[in-house]
């Protein structure tokens, strides 16, 4: 398999750049000597030199991105349940808010670390195959895009684990 293809490789392959900037890259991240940490470079009228961002940050971005989208859908779901004629539909709708309450409570943790963090997330566009966003951390900007079946798949892992979480609690 390819290595741009392997871990978050979407988001790598979502980029594009010319050969100048890469060579620019290149050479911000080259060790000075034996030992030492790569040299970033200062742009002109800047007084620190900007910081990629770590997996953390970039798992940061990818959660905060994600979770408001949970939340509407799983809301969609409460209230489609609630005007359902379900013999059970209070203990799925409880479940539901439940639900919301975690990832309410779990997009509220992110937004302070990433606001510690100085980072800032904007929507770009939604076009059908993709959802693009670009961020802005610590003066660096980038873009990145999920595809909307990516979206999908996580976020019914997250609700199977928030669901299994919620069980355990109460076992």
């Amino acid at each position: 398999m390819s290595k741009k293809l392997e871990g978050n490789g979407r988001w790598e392959s979502s980029r594009m750049m010319l050969p100048e900037h890469r060579e620019q890259y290149l050479h911000r991240r080259e060790p000075t000597g034996p030992g030492e940490q790569p040299k970033e470079t200062v742009e002109p009228g800047r007084s620190t030199p900007e910081q990629l961002p770590t997996k953390e940050e970039l798992e940061l971005i990818r959660d905060f991105v994600l979770l408001p989208i949970m939340m509407t859908i799983v809301d969609k779901n409460c209230t489609e349940i609630g005007l359902s004629s379900y013999s059970m539909k209070g203990l799925y709708m409880k479940a539901s808010e439940v639900l919301m309450a975690r990832i309410h409570e779990e997009l509220s943790t992110i937004r302070k670390e990433m606001k510690r963090r100085q980072i800032k997330v904007f929507e770009d566009e939604r076009v059908d195959s993709a959802i693009h966003y670009h961020f802005i951390c610590r003066g660096y900007r980038d873009t990145f895009a999920m595809m909307r079946d990516v979206v999908r798949a996580e976020m019914s892992v997250r609700i199977a684990r928030y669901v299994a979480e919620m069980f355990k609690a109460k076992s």
